[in-house]
């Protein structure tokens, strides 16, 4: 069992959560996974670039009330192993969390990806349709990539001597006036933890792609995004995504679910209480 302690200022809850560590492997790699809930729908979270499971902190909690809630490390990302060859694709990810699905046992679930995690999601579904019931993005970019030289030059900013400043500098232009310094601290710690080996590989390995996912997705989506997000294009959503929800909650950055959880949560949670699988 772990206890995690929820701030909710200026009172501190202590919330004893079962908390069930998963065991699946990938071509070798350990993933690390967490399951909390019991309930009869399962929902799979996915971080973004250099981040980790506790991206969702703050939505495990509620979600687990009625749902068995799965959060994993991506591979080269937190507690995960890494491939021996070290290349990390967007292909290496969506079967990452069919290995975590498999294990769980679990024939359909919703999947959230945060950012970077919207493309992998869109691929885990391009590749197992089969296991896709709904899919919400969270602030993530969907238009289709270039898979241009100019992305893997962009990528190579984070390698080298300026290579941490690079990517500081690229986390704090993430942040909004609601990002708290508890907050930035926690995201700062967490995206500069991981490796120089993920920070480059895992942005030319998705953003580099040739596509996410190819023709029309016809399932139920629901994407929040931050107040005026960069990471929009509606036009795209439209015509890619017909049964498409869009919502943005205003006075919010790209970390939106940490920095208004309670009108995250509700979003998010009005939309998968009425998917049926």
């Amino acid at each position: 069992m772990k206890i995690r302690i929820l701030i909710m200022a200026p009172i501190v809850v202590v919330a004893m959560l079962a908390v069930s560590l998963g065991a699946a492997t990938l071509d070798g790699i350990q993933i690390h996974s967490s399951t909390t809930g019991k309930g009869p729908k399962t929902v799979i979270l996915v971080h973004g670039w250099t981040c980790d499971e506790t991206t969702w902190e703050s939505q495990v909690p509620v979600l687990s009330r009625n749902y068995r809630v799965i959060t994993l490390d991506l591979p080269g990302h937190g507690k995960s192993g890494s491939p021996k060859d070290g290349k990390l694709s967007l292909a290496l990810f969506a079967r990452a969390i069919e290995a975590v699905r498999s294990e769980a046992n679990a024939e359909q679930v919703a999947l959230a990806g945060h950012s970077m995690g919207t493309p992998v999601i869109l691929h885990y579904a391009q590749l197992f349709p089969q296991h896709v019931a709904a899919l919400v993005f969270v602030d993530g970019p969907i238009s289709p990539p270039t898979g241009s030289s100019g992305m893997m030059n962009f990528a190579d900013q984070f390698a080298g001597d300026n290579g941490l400043k690079a990517r500081e500098s690229m986390i704090r232009s993430m942040f909004s006036s609601a990002t708290t310094q508890e907050m930035q601290k926690h995201i700062l710690s967490m995206m500069l933890s991981a490796p120089v080996e993920t920070a480059v590989g895992a942005m030319k390995g998705v953003m580099g792609a040739t596509s996410w996912y190819e023709g029309v997705f016809t399932r139920p989506v629901l994407g929040i995004y931050a107040d005026k997000s960069r990471s929009v294009n509606r036009e795209y959503m439209k015509s890619n995504f017909p049964k498409m929800e869009y919502k943005e909650i205003p006075g919010t950055g790209h970390f939106l679910m940490l920095e208004k959880p309670e009108e995250f949560n509700r979003l998010l949670l009005e939309f998968l209480d009425n998917q049926k699988y």
